[in-house]
């Protein structure tokens, strides 16, 4: 069994915003694998489904990003699988629009969602998937921007990476993060 988990925040007035790259990614995956994401448990919007052989289950923790690790800590808890099976998928400030980088475990990089979860987890030893969002311009705190929505000139940059995101994520399933970083992280 593999748990993905996209972070965002809840509420339609936060959908299409740089923040919420990781709930995109889910939202894909659970469109072209007919998941239903329509159960709620453990703060979050679920599903579950299969991919190829694996079950697996996706999770949009409905805590808003900087108490992601409060939901986290309980799929953790309740499903007691090793942490290399949950794949945390979010943005990323330090990485160039469009580009994705996965890591078998890291620092939370000033990202206040995966700062949460260390914190809960009192671990960082678990993949994660970043999305680069770009940085803010000067005239922009990092705060509003990475609540902003992205520009329409920037929207098919950011679908390719959506769509990137889910073949590393698939390949991250099939094989594993090995061969996803080697294929996905050039």
């Amino acid at each position: 069994m593999k748990i993905l988990i996209g972070l965002g925040n809840p509420g339609l007035s936060y959908r299409g915003t740089r923040h919420n790259i990781g709930f995109m990614v889910i939202d894909r995956i659970a469109a072209e694998r007919d998941i239903r994401l329509g159960r709620r448990g453990f703060r979050s919007r679920r599903g579950q489904g299969k991919i190829g052989s694996e079950e697996v289950l996706l999770f949009k923790p409905q805590t808003f990003m900087n108490c992601s690790g409060q939901a986290v800590r309980e799929i953790v808890k309740f499903h007691n699988l090793p942490l290399k099976d949950v794949l945390i998928i979010c943005d990323d400030l330090n990485l160039p629009l469009g580009k994705i980088r996965l890591r078998r475990q890291g620092t939370d990089g000033g990202h206040k969602g995966l700062k949460s979860i260390i914190n809960s987890l009192g671990k960082k030893d678990f993949p994660r998937l970043r999305l680069g969002i770009g940085t803010p311009p000067s005239d922009l705190v990092a705060d509003k921007y990475v609540l902003s929505r992205f520009p329409r000139a920037d929207r098919p940059t950011v679908e390719e990476a959506v769509s990137r995101a889910v073949e590393c994520v698939l390949t991250w399933i099939y094989y594993d993060a090995e061969e996803a970083m080697n294929r996905f992280n050039a």
